[in-house]
């Protein structure tokens, strides 16, 4: 292999790599490429910065890198390719090593690069190399954006507890023991149906809090399963299973609708077919296709619409008055 500078004899050569590394990792949808800018620059780099070819040992151009000063101590590496045969073969180290050495002749400390996030294996590379973060680039859809800014507290809430049990005594004494505590006086046990017993509480249905206090203490005062499930702000909706008073699993439609969470805790935050299914005898396909996940509720079905798949798969009763 031999790396060499490119001339302008190799701007059709150059042209054909690019596009072809534009076709395999091709911009955002919000990026607009102009093809004849892109091109003009890259003709100005072979002229006047550094523009290298990497040339098997039949010369056939198997691969390139342009880079050019971006400061008095910084150097950019605009681009690096290698066609797909070639890789594995040290050719993308052999062309960075070359633009490294001829950054450092011109005075240069640094060099950096951009690469899009979800091109793990590149970022390994690089990572490697020694490449660290340094900016984060961040880019939301406008709408969905809109739609997760909007004030929480606009639209109404409603929840149910379900009981996993068909004695109603018990479930109407624990309730009227607790009740008071969330300041309700207006709570209805309805008679079983399925295995579970529906508990609905006025000042629980409204207050997604207070509903999920109602279930732990029932939880914990039956040691029965129970679930809270309800749709919050009128726009997403919460799941929480307990056993014995222990959250077993909590799934919320938009994992990140009430604020940013730490990326395990977003993945958290949906449904658990395991779990549930040993919990409640669902199906674990049933469970999985009834608590889907998304960034926003407009790209959700409506709430309304995800309760009443919840309640099929779970096999609870009505979640409706």
């Amino acid at each position: 292999m031999r790396i060499r500078a490119a001339t302008d004899a190799d701007l059709p050569t150059l042209e054909r790599l690019w596009r072809a590394f534009e076709a395999e990792v091709p911009e955002a949808p919000w990026v607009d490429v102009d093809d004849v800018e892109e091109l003009g620059e890259l003709a100005e780099i072979v002229a006047a910065e550094i523009a290298l070819l990497a040339e098997g040992e039949d010369g056939v151009v198997v691969g390139f890198a342009l880079a050019r000063a971006a400061g008095s101590r910084l150097g950019r590496l605009t681009d690096l390719y290698v066609v797909p045969e070639a890789r594995r073969g040290g050719v993308a180290a052999a062309l960075v090593g070359e633009v490294v050495g001829r950054l450092r002749d011109k005075g240069l400390e640094y060099v950096r690069l951009e690469v899009v996030a979800s091109n793990k294996d590149a970022r390994a590379v690089y990572a490697h190399w020694g490449f660290r973060d340094d900016e984060l680039v961040l880019v939301a859809p406008l709408d969905a954006l809109a739609a997760r800014l909007r004030p929480s507290a606009g639209g109404a809430s409603e929840g149910v507890v379900y009981v996993q049990t068909d004695d109603v005594a018990a479930v109407e004494r624990a309730t009227t023991a607790f009740a008071p505590r969330i300041g309700s006086h207006e709570s209805h046990v309805d008679e079983p149906a399925n295995g579970w017993t529906a508990v609905r509480d006025a000042v629980a249905a409204r207050d997604p809090a207070a509903l999920r206090r109602l279930a732990k203490e029932l939880s914990d005062r039956l040691g029965a399963v129970v679930l809270s499930l309800g749709i919050e702000s009128g726009a997403v909706v919460r799941l929480v299973a307990l056993e014995r008073g222990s959250v077993m699993d909590e799934y919320l439609s938009v994992p990140e609708f009430f604020g940013a969470l730490a990326p395990g805790d977003v993945v958290a935050m949906a449904a658990n077919p395991t779990v549930l299914a040993r919990l409640t005898g669902a199906e674990h396909s049933a469970v999985r296709a009834a608590a889907p996940t998304a960034d926003a509720p407009a790209d959700l079905p409506p709430p309304q619409e995800i309760v009443a798949g919840l309640v099929a798969a779970l096999r609870l009763p009505r979640f409706e008055r």
